[in-house]
């Protein structure tokens, strides 16, 4: 113990410390530290989760909600209807990242996490009280262009681990957003209309009978408040140092913090748009991510519909089923799996061979529907798993090589920027997802990609250029820090 110690005390020789900066006590607290860092991976796991989980909960009950309000005059029309409400979420979110990045900056990681969470309680809670469509448009609209904590968290996760953990901690950010992806789906497949699931248990005439889609939004929603409460107690990471507060002992600080705060002092900030290692990862990014939420949505979507249609005739219930399984697989998928994947091949080799594999995937899925059965849970089980599994390890990839490509005092705004690209594309995502698969349904007999196989056609369109652009000269890693 005394010789950790002297090690720590002779690799902080000679070094600034400025006592009252949360930054540096965070970096002194990494100095010490000794062990894998379970409770700070478990911190930025929950506060991911708790964002993540409202994003996409409302697909498995979209299509049903969009009926009950009545508003789509023909059946096929649905799929574009809750298209626009799935993209009003991410739309918000696009015209506001930019400025929470720039806040984060600022003022620190921690404030745009705590608003970023009680957002989630508030506007979460008051989407699944929507009586019609505008309110459902305009809450998700709110809930998305008030939680801007992705990029800042992605940030704060860089600057809370150290080094050799920082890869862990960005597979942690990931892993929780894959999940939350999958398991917010569940509980709205399982909770949603419960009076008519579960009638012993709610009535028709209770809160969530005359609400149906209340019950998974309010579990979400209590989810978020334990983690925006829990968030008043997170160290913050940004360093602040004030000019007239004079550098303490050499033996409480450390030195890539020192290095930085000198190097933050001689150079002028970057222009981020001229960093093309942050830019090309942040473009491949949004391509994947407009593939990601457009499938996340054609995929509820394509599982509730009849069969006459394409789809597999399945109950809300059936989708959290399916999604709960590939959120089991998902989870043993990261924290086993994928570490050693992308210790061995790298971050961007791993991307590229998920990429390949998901495009024969993706062209089996109109097939899978002519199944039925036994047979039909086993082959969806495990596509649904194995797509889910193959989508998180290209986001992983791409989130390691955008924090690599920027020092700690643009990375919020960096995370910002991408964050605005990705959600800008992602709000294309479920627009143009639901209009291509209405657009599905009513051409059941054209001689080329009937139905649903052009659906999926243009999803791995999307993909192979995602792959594509993952190649030299466009991807470019930046090799010095």
């Amino acid at each position: 113990m005394e010789d950790e110690e002297g090690g720590i005390k002779e690799t902080l020789l000679n070094k600034r410390y400025y006592e009252n900066c949360p930054g540096c006590k965070v970096d002194l607290h990494k100095a010490g530290q000794r062990g894998l860092p379970i409770k700070e991976l478990f911190t930025v796991w929950a506060v991911v989760l708790g964002t993540a989980l409202p994003i996409s909960s409302l697909f498995p009950f979209l299509y049903f909600m969009i009926r009950d309000f009545h508003i789509a005059k023909r059946e096929e029309d649905i799929g574009s209807y809750a298209g626009y409400v799935g993209s009003a979420y991410m739309l918000g979110r696009a015209l506001t990242s930019v400025f929470w990045g720039i806040v984060a900056d600022r003022y620190g990681r921690k404030p745009v996490i705590i608003v970023g969470t009680f957002t989630v309680v508030v506007f979460n809670t008051l989407f699944g009280l929507s009586i019609n469509f505008w309110m459902a448009v305009i809450t998700r609209f709110l809930l998305g262009s008030l939680n801007g904590l992705l990029g800042p968290i992605k940030a704060y996760a860089a600057e809370i681990f150290r080094e050799e953990y920082q890869a862990l901690g960005m597979s942690t950010i990931s892993t929780a957003w894959g999940i939350g992806l999958i398991i917010g789906p569940a509980l709205g497949g399982f909770l949603a209309q419960p009076a008519e699931k579960y009638p012993a248990i709610f009535s028709k005439d209770s809160i969530f009978g005359r609400f149906p889609y209340f019950l998974p939004c309010l579990c979400i929603s209590l989810f978020s408040l334990v983690v925006a409460i829990g968030s008043f107690w997170l160290p913050e990471t940004l360093h602040i140092h004030d000019s007239e507060m004079p550098p303490q002992d050499s033996y409480k600080t450390l030195e890539a913090a020192s290095d930085a705060k000198e190097e933050s002092e001689s150079n002028p900030k970057e222009n981020l748009f001229k960093n093309w290692p942050l830019m090309s990862s942040i473009i491949i990014y949004c391509i994947f991510a407009l593939h990601d939420m457009a499938y996340s949505e054609i995929f509820s979507l394509w599982a509730v519909s009849p069969r006459k249609f394409g789809g597999l005739s399945y109950s809300t219930a059936d989708v959290g089923e399916v999604l709960s399984f590939s959120g089991f697989g998902l989870l043993v998928f990261q924290l086993f799996l994928y570490p050693l994947v992308a210790k061995y091949f790298g971050p961007i080799i791993t991307a590229r061979v998920a990429g390949v594999l998901s495009i024969p995937l993706l062209a089996s899925y109109p097939y899978i529907a002519m199944l039925s059965g036994i047979t039909l849970s086993v082959v969806i089980n495990f596509a649904s798993m194995m797509k889910n599994a193959l989508s998180i390890s290209i986001i992983t990839g791409l989130f390691i090589l955008q924090n690599n490509a920027v020092d700690q005092r643009q990375r919020g705004a960096a995370n910002g920027l991408a964050m605005t690209g990705m959600s800008f594309f992602k709000a294309l995502g479920p627009a143009g997802g639901g209009a291509l698969f209405s657009w599905a349904q009513k051409r059941l007999d054209a001689s080329f990609l009937p139905g649903n196989q052009v659906v999926f056609f243009v999803l791995n369109v999307i993909e192979a250029i995602g792959l594509l652009l993952t190649f030299k000269p466009f991807l470019v890693e930046r090799q010095n820090r």
